[in-house]
């Protein structure tokens, strides 16, 4: 399906400001939708101004729907739909006209013109369409839900909804069934929805909230030992677009103030409420485990630098050359697993940055070497997780060092670390320009520790494909192919 982008930039005429305030009504316009217990479409004219292009949909969460297919992309000539005529041509919300029964059920069509601002032209029209299939008497909640979409349709008309200062709407923001209150132009509470009163009730509020200053008895509730959080008495009165939390006694309770301006008069204002200790817990739980995972992830590091500083010491010792130069390579495979580590310790998530690993790698190789040799990094790993980042770690480790020590030995040379990344595989190879391959080489049966290790973390630990050959130029390429989930 194509995206509001899309859509608007291929059939219609309107500029990037146009095309931003749409955005921002899309992003915010469920509030609309469930206050009416409605579908909205939004309709704009397209580049010929002779038909009208459905760009975005929405259904209410608080009433059934009256579209059940989705009408996105669709286009109508003009004319088709009177309404939607009438209040782009005449500037005004319509409600005129009985309800359709075309589709079998009887269904309400209204439609409101969307203005960019209060001065600014007409940019489209919403299709306000209310299926009447359930209709009775509605309560109190449902009048004021209605009443209160009706001041909302009449911002969008004005070009005061959506708040052009307010920062864009989180997923997690309150939605209207999480709890609603309607507040007058003096800030005190003319209704309360019962799931509001109930969030009020955990943060320990005992007397009635209908007649109450909302600003001032949130603050008496949360804020009696402490200075009062200044955002909480914007939001809390209706006069600002913002949101904010309070928390007493363990519930943490988020607060979003969508302030009623019509007829260029501040009438009131909705603020929506959501209870949000559970998830707030949880948040909390998750930090306090990634701290943990951290300071694993240091402390091992820490033990795999002592066990290097072990073995390194016990090399000292030695006389044998042979039984030194063992030790040596386990001090460098245990370093290379203590480079991850390192790294993970510092990272929020168990996903890494490889290029700081393989960089860290290709310096400790080349410190040790006895001969000159140049390596030089092509290409980003990009970001990998901890489960095949140790792995490829002590490959690199072991091939950099076969390349250094059998390729070169004591004269000078190049090594090359070539990297591709996709979507779902890591392809690089690691070719030098030394002395290269015996002729009667054999990677199933080769005695050397190195590439045994490699080919095990390769094919059997991450699955992946293995290639050792001799380079037509002279030197040695071993190239990897190896399965990742995109970082």
């Amino acid at each position: 399906m194509p995206t509001l982008s899309d859509l608007v930039s291929r059939h219609t005429a309107l500029d990037s400001a146009g095309v931003d305030w749409i955005h921002s009504l899309v992003s915010d316009w469920q509030l609309l939708a469930d206050l009416s217990f409605a579908d909205l479409i939004l309709w704009v004219p397209d580049q010929s101004g002779t038909r009208w292009v459905a760009v975005a949909q929405m259904r209410p969460t608080t009433g059934p729907t009256v579209y059940h297919d989705d009408v996105v992309g669709m286009s109508i000539a003009v004319g088709e739909r009177p309404l939607i005529d009438v209040a782009w041509a005449e500037n005004r919300i319509c409600r005129e006209g009985d309800p359709d029964w075309s589709s079998g059920v009887p269904v309400r069509e209204e439609t409101i013109p969307v203005r960019r601002d209060k001065e600014g032209p007409i940019i489209g029209v919403i299709q306000r369409s209310t299926n009447l299939s359930s209709a009775r008497t509605p309560s109190r909640l449902e009048l004021t839900y209605l009443q209160s979409a009706s001041d909302l349709a009449q911002m969008v008309a004005e070009g005061r909804f959506p708040f052009a200062e307010e920062e864009p709407i989180l997923v997690r923001s309150p939605r209207v069934g999480d709890g609603l209150l309607r507040l007058d132009k003096a800030g005190r509470v003319t209704y309360a929805s019962p799931n509001a009163l109930s969030a009020y009730r955990r943060l320990g509020l005992h007397a009635d909230l209908v007649g109450a200053d909302l600003g001032k008895t949130t603050a008496d509730l949360c804020y009696s030992d402490e200075p009062i959080n200044e955002d909480l008495m914007l939001v809390a009165s209706g006069r600002a677009p913002r949101e904010t939390e309070v928390e007493n006694g363990g519930t943490v309770v988020q607060l979003r103030a969508i302030p009623l301006i019509v007829g260029g008069g501040r009438i009131g204002a909705l603020v929506l409420i959501r209870d949000v200790t559970e998830l707030r817990r949880r948040e909390r739980e998750l930090l306090t485990k990634d701290a943990t995972i951290r300071e694993i992830h240091h402390r091992v590091k820490n033990n795999l630098q002592t066990v290097a500083a072990l073995l390194r010491l016990q090399a000292r010792r030695l006389n044998n050359p042979e039984g030194q130069e063992a030790l040596n390579e386990a001090v460098r495979r245990v370093g290379s697993i203590a480079i991850v580590h390192e790294i993970l310790a510092q990272m929020p998530e168990e996903m890494v940055e490889f290029d700081d690993i393989a960089d860290r790698v290709i310096a400790m190789t080349a410190e040790v070497a006895v001969a000159q040799v140049a390596i030089k990094r092509v290409g980003s790993f990009g970001v990998l997780p901890a489960a095949v980042a140790t792995p490829i770690a002590m490959v690199l480790t072991e091939l950099l060092q076969n390349a250094v020590e059998h390729g070169f030995a004591h004269s000078s040379g190049n090594v090359q670390i070539v990297v591709s990344r996709d979507a779902d595989r890591l392809e690089f190879t690691v070719a030098d320009d030394g002395k290269g391959l015996p002729e009667d080489f054999d990677l199933e049966a080769t005695g050397s520790l190195g590439l045994q290790i490699v080919r095990t973390l390769v094919v059997g630990e991450l699955s992946g494909r293995l290639g050792v050959a001799t380079r037509d130029s002279g030197g040695t390429e071993v190239s990897l192919s190896i399965p990742v989930q995109s970082g």
